[in-house]
């Protein structure tokens, strides 16, 4: 895992208060004490051992630093950081310039999903920033669209870095995932994602043939080479670059002619051998579903398996149709390497098919430890197919084994599904959709009024999760079966969210300060990125939820297509057990 510093974060509260926040890693022993100085001054009398927040009760703007006690004794720490003068930072953005359709049609951008990932080396996250052109389209739609950029971030606003990824790439949720982790192991993220004739990296040198358009009549683009390129997250210069699996092939074969199905990308990032990550790419899930895992490694890219429906291999053809518009990654099966859960399927660590239901495709998808009175983890869905679903619109299966447990009655599309605890009176997560009521874990239901169904978010003080829908976070009153606001980021430089109807932050994790998660919204002129932060006090203490495995790898899958919130890899909530030690170690 990422060899994180301590994420400390200064926020002024009020004229006299000062809220702090820092991470406890996952490899910090139990015992492990905090003091906190203001310039030279220690504001904690006695080390903090039961909590990773504080209230500094003061009027001075200075410089605070963070020092750990262990066996007693002080170690110095360089880390500082300033006073934020409001609950979040702003990071200027700088815009592309605007531009014009084979068609006389122009565009501007927007500031569209992000990623997170240690580029440098520092021990901070940095952002990776993907600028949608305001002509970006869904696969169903015919149209022309602009070039899609990546940008490089540091959170003071420093502009690392531009990739264009050329016209051969359509812009719109489905066409460009792009994972930035740590492929290697030097400590610096990569980036990885489909390229083309005329991506352009940051040192301008351009992929395949610069002079290529391959884009049709109607801005479809279904002939020319397709490529995988691995970029330094550093500077932005592409390092390896080879032919993108699974290839395009007959169009059709997809599940239509005109250009629809064929472009339904996905991606994800696995630890597939159980101790160094790889990436996925997705292709297709209406029908034909394929899946291609990749390593990184020493300066070379390597294929390392592909799972294909149409294979030939008769229990692969079950897996057709059995696919979301994300993934889900997470150890299921307990033997130390992650699974790739692509909604009513997995696929095994080592590329064999695990499981179909048949239940079909499906939007919305929640893995993890859902119910903790059961072994392993369960997975929540709404599904979209009823001649596939039957009776389990909402479906509830064993992550394992692919065993429906339960599952509720619908019509049609069911389009949204949620998964959260928010009921302390009831154990484990509760879950809803678009349909039906408000359910325990064992399918129980428990109001007849829903919640919001998009991101969830530890915000305040106890295990319980908010609920985040575009530019609101909510509190679920479990009394009262209504939803309290917490606070409305839209005031705050009309803050906003992405994607339409999905109403996604560019990135909601665990990036500053103690385990609870930011949320990373673009101002509605695109000319800065707010990353709002808790100032809520706490008294529990877990380590960053960035060091356990599944849920910073959901972290990098969260851009992929329909943007779904993270999940850890153990039930997270109230009457939770004893918190697992995570099996990591940082490099």
């Amino acid at each position: 895992m990422e060899k994180l510093n301590r994420g400390l974060v200064a926020v002024r509260t009020s004229s006299d208060q000062v809220f702090l926040s820092w991470r406890l890693l996952g490899t910090d022993p139990s015992t492990i004490g905090f003091v906190l100085y203001r310039g030279n001054t220690r504001i904690t009398p006695t080390p903090l051992t039961d909590r990773t927040n504080f209230i500094d009760n003061t009027t001075i703007n200075d410089i605070y630093r963070l020092d750990v006690v262990q066996n007693d004794i002080e170690q110095s720490y360089s880390e500082s950081a300033n006073v934020w003068q409001e609950p979040y930072l702003a990071i200027p953005l700088q815009i592309p310039q605007r531009g014009t359709t084979p068609d006389g049609v122009s565009y501007t951008y927007t500031a569209n999903d992000c990623s997170v990932a240690d580029l440098d080396g520092d021990g901070e996250y940095d952002i990776v920033l993907k600028w949608d052109p305001t002509n970006s389209r869904d696969n169903s739609q015919s149209g022309y669209t602009g070039n899609v950029y990546l940008d490089g971030y540091k959170l003071n606003g420093t502009h690392l870095w531009r990739i264009d990824l050329g016209r051969n790439i359509r812009a719109g949720a489905h066409y460009t995932q792009f994972m930035v982790y740590d492929f290697d192991g030097d400590g610096k993220a990569e980036i990885a994602c489909k390229t083309a004739d005329g991506t352009k990296d940051a040192a301008n040198t351009i992929i395949g043939n610069p002079n290529a358009d391959y884009r049709n009549s109607n801005g479809y683009i279904l002939d020319g080479p397709e490529y995988l390129t691995v970029f330094n997250g550093q500077t932005g210069e592409a390092m390896a670059t080879t032919n993108y699996l699974p290839p395009r092939g007959n169009v059709s074969a997809w599940g239509d002619s005109y250009g629809n199905r064929v472009d339904r990308f996905i991606a994800a990032v696995a630890y597939l051998d159980g101790q160094r990550p790889s990436f996925i790419t997705g292709r297709g899930y209406y029908t034909r579903l394929v899946r291609v895992a990749w390593d990184w490694r020493n300066g070379t890219l390597k294929h390392r398996w592909t799972f294909d429906s149409s294979s030939g291999v008769p229990d692969d053809s079950k897996f057709a149709g059995q696919g979301n518009h994300q993934m889900s990654v997470g150890d299921v099966d307990d033997d130390g390497k992650d699974e790739v859960c692509n909604g009513e399927s997995t696929i095994d660590d080592n590329g064999q098919g695990l499981y179909a239901t048949g239940v079909g495709h499906g939007d919305a998808l929640h893995m993890t430890d859902i119910d903790p009175d059961r072994p392993g983890q369960e997975v929540w869905q709404c599904q979209e197919i009823p001649a596939s679903y039957g009776q389990t619109a909402l479906n509830f299966h064993d992550a394992k084994t692919g065993e429906t447990l339960w599952g509720k009655p619908g019509h049609g599309d069911v389009g949204r599904a949620m998964a959260a605890d928010i009921d302390p009176h009831h154990k484990g997560l509760e879950v809803w959709g678009a349909v039906g009521g408000l359910y325990d874990c064992k399918g129980n239901q428990i109001a007849p009024n829903t919640p919001s169904m998009n991101f969830g978010i530890w915000w305040d003080g106890d295990l319980s999760r908010e609920l985040l829908d575009g530019t609101r976070l909510d509190k679920w009153d479990y009394t009262k079966n209504i939803s309290n606001r917490l606070i409305s980021f839209y005031n705050y430089r009309n803050a906003t969210d992405n994607n339409g109807s999905k109403r996604n932050p560019g990135i909601s994790a665990d990036i500053l300060g103690d385990w609870r998660e930011e949320v990373l919204l673009r101002t509605e002129d695109n000319t800065q990125l707010l990353l709002f932060t808790t100032t809520i006090p706490s008294d529990i203490r877990i380590y960053t939820l960035m060091h356990d495995p599944q849920y910073r790898v959901a972290i990098a899958w969260q851009n992929s297509a329909y943007n779904q919130p993270p999940h850890p890899g153990f039930y997270l909530g109230t009457q939770m057990s004893k918190l697992p030690q995570p099996n990591i170690y940082v490099i």
